[in-house]
């Protein structure tokens, strides 16, 4: 097909196989997938919106993958799909349904003891879910959905505003934002729940 993308810092880089997934053949660059993905992603949002989604449903991996094909299926034949491929980012591609099992199980666990406030509870799931990195790519995209979808839906509250910017850009915006997710990585969430609400 001879796709050439180019990716930032903190993207996830595509194997050749998986850009064969590409289920348009005209995109040729980097811009044009980005404004293909992004209008499906809108439609992904709305589809949630108005939806009455209880913590029951969205908890789950099927809810999880279902989500990734709502965000991604018009672009790549893949999606919803867990990667069969390891990349440099994420746990072994064998582990990716028992991480993400034992995550889904921890915030239910924190949602039910109230372990932290409703916008850490999010947070922590989205920086998890990110770090096992359980698609070939579109996962930060997916992980601020699930975030939004978890601080509306379950918790009430509105969702959060990522600064208010398109992170898949570079510049500044997308600089604090992977300096607040390293601090995650450390466990410190407070720039990252900043950075959301900001």
């Amino acid at each position: 097909m001879g796709l050439e993308i180019e990716f930032s810092e903190g993207q996830t880089p595509l194997d050749d196989d998986e850009k064969e997934g590409l289920l348009i053949s005209t995109i040729s660059t980097r811009g044009e997938l980005d404004e293909f993905e992004q209008l499906n992603i809108e439609e992904a949002i709305l589809w949630t919106i108005g939806r009455s989604l209880k913590a029951e449903s969205i908890l789950t991996e099927k809810f999880i993958r279902n989500l990734h094909k709502r965000m991604y299926g018009k672009v790549w034949k893949w999606s919803g799909e867990f990667r069969r491929t390891d990349k440099n980012i994420g746990v072994n591609k064998w582990n990716i349904p028992t991480d993400l099992r034992n995550l889904l199980d921890d915030v239910k666990f924190w949602t039910a003891n109230k372990t932290y406030q409703p916008d850490e509870t999010a947070l922590r799931f989205k920086h998890r879910l990110v770090s096992i990195h359980c698609f070939p790519n579109g996962n930060g995209r997916h992980s601020r959905l699930m975030a939004d979808i978890i601080i509306e839906k379950i918790f009430k509250q509105p969702v959060f505003s990522w600064g208010a910017a398109n992170l898949v850009k570079k510049g500044d915006i997308r600089n604090i934002y992977l300096s607040a997710l390293r601090n995650a990585d450390k466990g410190i969430f407070e720039s990252l729940i900043q950075f959301a609400r900001s």
